[in-house]
């Protein structure tokens, strides 16, 4: 029974299609999208109102495929931007059974599958409200496919220290920085980084890069930091704003960038990245584990 009093949000995770059984649709429905609100997770980490950061969630899907005018099946990997400052993400399993829509569904061309997408997502990020900024799309089709690089993360690799993690659960308190000495600027990287579907529980595996202007960062208790969500529950992009507000408060650097690439599953990999400053993202380029 639920509480008096109590509203239960319609598009809470738990309301979402992880962790059920579901019918794959294979003929075009954008209401198979699954907006969750992004304010009640920022709410958890200090940010209500206009975060402090820019920045946006980067997605590559690996399985779009639909139907020319004489039912040829395509294909195609699709690269998405969602603005960081829209008002909703859109939970992945949702993404996933949205895409497998247009399994079945004829496009005169690759221009209408693109603008159908775009529209429907950008729609979906902004649940409701006025569309302030539209989805970022590019569609790679099979003769670019040679063409995709791999490539690692870079900057100083923090697993290369030797040391002893027994926590694991986010532990901000880890993060020390060195205000006596002079500011530095540096870009560390680690492959450690591994949290938890908010909802089924099952392992989300990331690499992730941090690069600051400031006083020092502790490497070791950067490290132990990363480590530390191993058992947490949250989505990708909850927790790279985690550990942004956990770095910025705790070590106060001036400038800050956190970018997470995290390994796919069911054909899709979400990279959020958030920055303290306006600047030009990341290209979208996968790395090995990805």
């Amino acid at each position: 029974m639920k509480p008096e009093g109590r509203v239960t949000d319609p598009h809470s995770p738990e309301n979402s299609q992880l962790g059920k059984p579901s019918a794959y649709a294979d003929q075009y429905d954008p209401a198979l999208l699954y907006p969750i609100p992004r304010a009640p997770k920022r709410a958890e980490i200090g940010v209500s109102g206009q975060p402090l950061f820019f920045g946006a969630d980067l997605w590559t899907a690996y399985e779009l495929s639909w139907l020319n005018a004489r039912g040829k099946p395509q294909v195609a990997i699709a690269k998405f931007m969602i603005p960081a400052e829209s008002t909703h993400i859109v939970e992945s399993k949702s993404f996933k059974l949205y895409l497998n829509s247009f399994n079945n569904t004829v496009f005169a061309n690759d221009e209408g599958v693109a603008e159908r997408l775009r529209d429907d997502l950008s729609r979906a990020i902004w649940h409701g409200g006025p569309v302030r900024a539209s989805v970022g799309l590019q569609l790679v089709r099979p003769d670019q496919f040679d063409r995709e690089p791999v490539h690692e993360l870079d900057g100083l690799l923090l697993d290369r220290l030797d040391l002893e993690c027994e926590v694991y659960s986010p532990q901000p308190d880890f993060l020390k920085a060195n205000h006596e000495e002079q500011p530095v600027e540096e870009t560390l990287v680690s492959h450690l980084l591994k949290s938890n579907c908010l909802v089924t529980g099952q392992p989300d595996w990331g690499s992730v890069r941090i690069r600051y202007h400031g006083p020092q960062i502790d490497q070791a208790g950067l490290l132990r930091y990363i480590v530390s969500f191993r058992n947490h529950n949250e989505f990708h992009e909850q927790c790279v704003e985690r550990i942004f507000m956990d770095i910025w408060t705790r070590c106060e650097p001036s400038a800050l960038e956190v970018y997470a690439r995290y390994t796919r599953r069911g054909g899709l990999d979400i990279n959020p990245w958030r920055t303290s400053h306006p600047q030009s993202p990341p290209k979208n380029i996968r790395t090995a584990r990805q």
